[in-house]
């Protein structure tokens, strides 16, 4: 929690949230892992302190691949000593990796079949969302998923206390939303058991 705290004091931008996910929450973001059979491949981007990871984990099994791309070089020496170390001591056999770096230029390749994604989209320039769903998407295999979320009503509660054109941007990232949420046949899920309530939002790459 305090390392969590201290980051997002320091970073705002990149940390994007006052408070790390919820059990709920982290469930909701990886429930197609689980209901997923067979080999797998996955990827976690902007995992933070890992509340989303821990529950990765538990769904990696023999034969599955599991890439961690994470920016923020404290984050990734909380997520290596805490997470990763002691899972790879434990299970030598799974294939486990951490980036550090952005997605955009992160040395992976697809194709994926989970995305999971804990980026603070609303925090960033539209140019750097559109890019980053872009790649993302570029990586997602055929009928895989990508999830990401989204605090409940954060940009109506946003829009009267922030510059106008900080409103235009988000109108900008709601818009860009809405039209992945249409092509990729997307899926809302509302957590209101989270701190602050948020909205799981799961997009799929169709079969081409």
């Amino acid at each position: 929690m305090f390392d969590f705290l201290s980051q997002t004091f320091r970073n705002f931008k990149h940390t994007g949230a006052v408070w790390p996910s919820g059990d709920k929450l982290a469930r909701e973001m990886t429930s197609s892992l689980r209901k997923s059979s067979g080999p797998k491949r996955i990827l976690e981007v902007g995992p933070g302190t890992g509340a989303f990871t821990s529950k990765i984990l538990q769904s990696v099994r023999p034969g599955d691949e599991f890439h961690i791309v994470e920016i923020n070089p404290f984050f990734c020496n909380v997520l290596e000593k805490r997470l990763l170390e002691p899972f790879r001591n434990r299970h030598p056999d799974l294939n486990v990796e951490l980036h550090e770096s952005p997605i955009e230029s992160a040395p992976i390749e697809g194709a994926f079949d989970h995305i999971v994604c804990g980026l603070p989209f609303n925090n960033f320039p539209p140019s750097l969302v559109r890019g980053i769903f872009k790649k993302m998407l570029s990586l997602l295999g055929e009928n895989g998923d990508l999830t990401y979320f989204e605090y409940a009503a954060v940009r109506v509660m946003k829009a009267p206390i922030t510059s106008s054109e900080s409103r235009r941007n988000l109108r900008r990232i709601d818009a860009h939303g809405k039209r992945l949420h249409r092509r990729h046949h997307g899926s809302r899920q509302l957590v209101l058991a989270n701190f602050p309530p948020a909205v799981a939002v799961r997009l799929f790459q169709p079969t081409s």
